[in-house]
């Protein structure tokens, strides 16, 4: 045998020992996510934090694997919850209420908390040359949204514009660009004069892209929810496990510092924005 043989029969060796090593599921069950960030940054983020989900479900004796869905848009995984093709997600606020209305047994199993803080913030930025200071002056700007589905992209944004007077015809255009990473790299280029980003894309952004803020906003941190009909021992399992997670380097990819216990009325801040919104009016 040659070398180029005997090294072909070593990596199937290795591809075979490799299958061998993956462990054995009884069942499957399906995490949903949507890409607020890029689909490769998303994998990256979830993927650690469901592997320990795995681990906690074996070591309560329920044999799951998760599998990890990522959607190209928000109106996707909102769908995928509604419908119960996936079993379990991570949603923004404005996404979970707009479910919870299309499908009243919607459960929450936790949210997500920073330093026991339930809130954190929407960011408006403009270019840091930029002349304008404050939100008032975005008038007659043009103005950069994220997802038409997301709290800060759109629903608790609007709702502060509106606050100031400002509404959809008071602006000289505006554009939803999905992503918020999308939002920071296109108004650090001056392709909008202004526009609104969570605030961890706005620390990661805001030196390098040479962005800076006029204006912020609280938001609801996030909720990890289940479908209408989730198996409940698998529910009290992955719930327990969420709440009792302190391993910092899980947490560090969701920059978080763990979960809290939810109730439906912790987004009722998010409802009241998102209401207030409708004022902005526009087309979506």
């Amino acid at each position: 045998m040659n070398k180029k043989s005997q090294f072909i029969l070593y990596l199937a060796i290795c591809m075979i020992g490799t299958v061998l090593s993956l462990p054995v599921y009884a069942e499957t069950i399906t995490f949903g996510v949507y890409t607020s960030d890029k689909p490769t940054t998303m994998y990256r983020k979830f993927k650690p934090i469901l592997t320990y989900l795995e681990d906690r479900l074996g070591r309560a004796g329920v044999n799951t694997g998760i599998e990890i869905k990522i959607y190209s848009s928000y109106s996707g995984a909102l769908d995928a919850v509604v419908n119960g093709e996936v079993d379990f997600a991570r949603f923004g606020p404005a996404s979970y209420v707009l479910a919870k209305d299309r499908n009243k047994d919607i459960g929450l199993l936790a949210m997500e908390h920073k330093q026991n803080q339930k809130r954190f913030y929407g960011i408006f930025i403009v270019p840091q040359s930029s002349l304008i200071t404050s939100l008032d002056q975005i008038r007659g700007k043009s103005f950069a949204f994220g997802d038409k589905n997301s709290t800060i992209g759109r629903y608790l944004s609007q709702a502060e514009l509106v606050k100031v007077g400002i509404h959809a015809g008071d602006l000289e255009s505006y554009a939803y660009l999905g992503r918020h990473d999308k939002v920071a790299l296109a108004v650090a280029a001056g392709n909008y004069d202004a526009g609104v980003v969570k605030e961890n894309t706005y620390k990661k952004y805001a030196a390098s892209k040479r962005l800076k803020e006029i204006g912020r906003f609280p938001n609801v941190t996030k909720p990890w929810v289940v479908r209408a009909g989730f198996d409940e021992k698998r529910f009290g399992v992955l719930q327990q496990a969420l709440l009792e997670l302190k391993d910092k380097k899980i947490l560090k990819n969701l920059k978080q510092d763990g979960f809290l216990a939810a109730e439906d009325d912790d987004y009722e801040f998010v409802r009241q924005g998102m209401q207030g919104s409708k004022e902005f009016g526009g087309n979506p």
